[in-house]
C-alpha cells in the first residue's frame, strides 16, 4: 500500500468509527464510543498478529474481547523461552508446544522404544497417575526432574504435570480433561493489552482418563530405535502463522533442555522442521517428507482441518502425531488408532470460555462469523449452544460461515455478510478466524457498522 492510500484509508476507517477530523475537543473519539457493535475472537486471532496485519488502521482492535487456551506462565518459564527465542511477543500455545514434546519424549523413555504402535500406550500414563498405594505419585515438571524420578521407580507411577497440565491429566481419547483460557483484549494500539489478561478454568479433572498403562519393561533393557527424532508440522506460513513463532521457541526450549539432560534413552534426539502452510495439501505433501525421513513422533499439526487432513497418512505410518493448538472437537472421535494426541484443549471447554466473556457484556443479539472448515464449524456450533444454554435467544444468533482461502495473499469471499450485520443490528460480533480476520473486520467498518470499545 502507498503511503498516500494509507493515509487515505486510515482517515476512512477513522470516519467511520465515529471521528470526524483530527484532533479538537467537540469532536466524538472512536476509542471511547458507548454505542455500536462490539468485536470479540478466539484463539486462532487473539494473537499481535492481527494487530500487525492491521497497523495502518489506528485503533482499529480497542476493546476487541476473545479467548485462547492460555496457562499463566512463570517469569521463570518465560525466561527460559526468552533464552532461545529473544523478543518474543505472544506466548500462545507455547506451554501447549512445551508440554507435547515432553510427554511423548517421556512415554518414549519409558517405553524405551520409538515404535509408536508401542509408545501410544504409555501417553496418556505420562500425563494421570496419582497415587502409588496410599501415597501421591510424584510429580515433575521437567525432563531432568522425570528422569530422577524414573530412576526411582522404573518408570512407574509418577505424573509429568510440566507447563500447561496443572489440573487434569489426558483423558482416555489422549487430550486435556481440563485446561486454562486466557480472556484478552485489544488496547488502543493494536495490541493485546498484558495487564487485562483473565484466566479462566473449563473442563472437569474427573475426566481424566482412570486407564491404567501396561508395565514398562525393566530399564536395564536394550532400547530400541534410538535416537527418537521428532518431526515439527506446524504454520510457518499462511493464515495461521501468527502462532508459529511461540510454538517453535518452546519446542526449541524443550528439546535443548531434553539434550542437556542426557537424551531420551542416552542419545540426543534430533528434530527435522516442516511448514504445514496452513494448508491440507502442503502439509500432505511435508508428513509425506517427514515420515519418509523415519520421524518417530510429529509435534502438529498447527490447525484442526489440517491435522485430519494428514491423520491417514500418520496413523498407516504408525507415527505419533500430538497437537499443540488443533481444538476441534471433531478430533476426539475421529479414527486414529490411538496415535493421536494434542495438548491443546477440545473447543468444547473454549466455547464456554468465550460464552462466559461474551456474555459479561450483557449483549443480547450476536452475530457468529466463522471459518466453514473442521474447527470454525464445530467451535462456532458449540458457541451457539452456550450462548442460548445461557439464556440468549435462538432468534437473536445468526452465523455466517465463510470458505477460508488456500493461503495468506487469498482472502475469503464474504458476499453479503457486511449487509447481513448491518440489518441485523448485533450487540456483538463474534469472528472465529485466522489472519484473515483483519479482513473481515475492515469489510464490516467499511460498510458502516460500527465498532464499539
Amino acid at each position: 500500500m502507498t503511503p498516500s492510500r494509507a493515509v487515505a484509508v486510515v482517515a476512512a476507517v477513522a470516519a467511520l468509527l465515529g471521528t470526524t477530523g483530527c484532533g479538537g475537543k467537540d469532536q466524538a473519539d472512536p476509542l471511547t464510543a458507548t454505542q455500536g457493535v462490539r468485536l470479540y475472537g478466539s484463539d486462532g486471532n487473539m494473537t499481535n498478529a492481527l494487530g500487525v496485519a492491521v497497523e495502518d488502521y489506528p485503533g482499529l482492535l480497542a476493546g476487541m474481547k476473545g479467548t485462547a487456551p492460555m496457562t499463566p506462565l512463570s517469569h521463570e518459564f518465560r525466561a527460559r523461552l526468552e533464552s532461545v527465542s529473544r523478543g518474543l511477543v505472544d506466548v500462545n500455545y507455547a506451554g501447549e508446544a512445551y508440554d507435547a514434546v515432553m510427554i511423548t519424549a517421556l512415554a518414549v523413555q519409558v517405553a524405551r522404544t520409538t515404535e509408536g504402535r508401542v509408545v501410544r500406550s504409555y501417553v496418556n500414563g505420562i500425563t494421570t497417575a496419582t497415587t502409588v498405594g496410599d501415597k501421591p505419585a510424584e510429580v515433575c515438571d521437567t525432563f531432568k526432574e522425570c528422569l530422577q524420578v524414573i530412576g526411582k521407580n522404573d518408570g512407574t507411577d509418577f505424573r509429568y504435570q510440566g507447563v500447561s497440565l496443572r489440573r487434569g491429566g489426558f483423558t482416555e481419547a489422549g487430550e486435556p480433561s481440563t485446561a486454562m483460557y486466557g480472556a484478552l483484549r485489544f488496547s488502543s494500539d493494536n495490541r493485546i493489552d498484558p495487564g487485562k489478561i483473565e484466566f479462566v478454568g473449563a473442563g472437569s479433572e474427573a475426566d481424566t482418563t482412570k486407564a491404567k498403562p501396561p508395565a514398562p519393561p525393566p530399564v536395564n533393557k536394550p532400547a530400541f530405535g534410538v535416537p527418537l527424532t521428532f518431526g515439527t508440522l506446524l504454520p510457518k506460513t499462511g493464515q495461521g502463522s501468527g502462532i508459529y513463532p511461540p510454538m517453535m521457541a518452546a519446542i526449541t526450549l524443550a528439546i535443548t533442555e531434553i539434550n542437556d539432560a542426557g537424551g531420551v534413552l542416552g542419545k540426543p534426539v534430533v528434530v527435522e522442521h516442516k511448514d504445514d502452510g496452513t494448508s491440507a495439501e502442503k502439509a500432505k505433501a511435508a508428513t509425506e517428507e517427514l515420515i519418509d525421513k523415519g520421524v518417530d513422533v510429529i509435534i502438529g499439526a498447527g490447525g484442526s482441518s489440517v491435522s485430519k487432513a494428514v491423520l491417514p497418512q500418520v496413523t498407516a505410518a504408525g507415527v505419533i502425531m500430538i497437537s499443540p493448538s488443533a481444538t476441534s472437537d471433531e478430533l476426539t472421535a475421529l479414527p486414529d488408532a490411538n496415535l493421536f494426541f494434542r495438548t491443546a484443549p477440545p473447543d468444547t471447554l473454549q466455547a464456554k470460555a468465550l460464552a462466559d466473556v461474551v456474555l459479561r457484556d450483557g449483549g443480547q443479539k450476536l452475530f457468529i462469523v466463522a471459518r466453514e472448515d473442521s474447527w470454525g464449524t464445530g467451535l462456532a456450533a458449540s458457541l451457539r449452544t452456550d450462548l442460548v444454554a445461557s439464556g440468549i435467544k435462538p432468534v437473536n444468533i445468526r452465523m455466517f460461515m465463510y470458505r477460508p482461502g488456500e493461503s495468506a495473499e487469498q482472502l475469503p469471499t464474504l458476499g453479503t455478510l457486511p449487509d447481513q450485520v448491518l440489518a441485523f443490528q448485533p450487540d456483538g460480533v463474534i469472528i472465529l478466524g485466522f489472519g484473515e480476520t483483519a479482513h473481515v473486520i475492515l469489510m464490516l467498518v467499511r460498510k458502516g457498522i460500527v465498532l464499539r470499545r
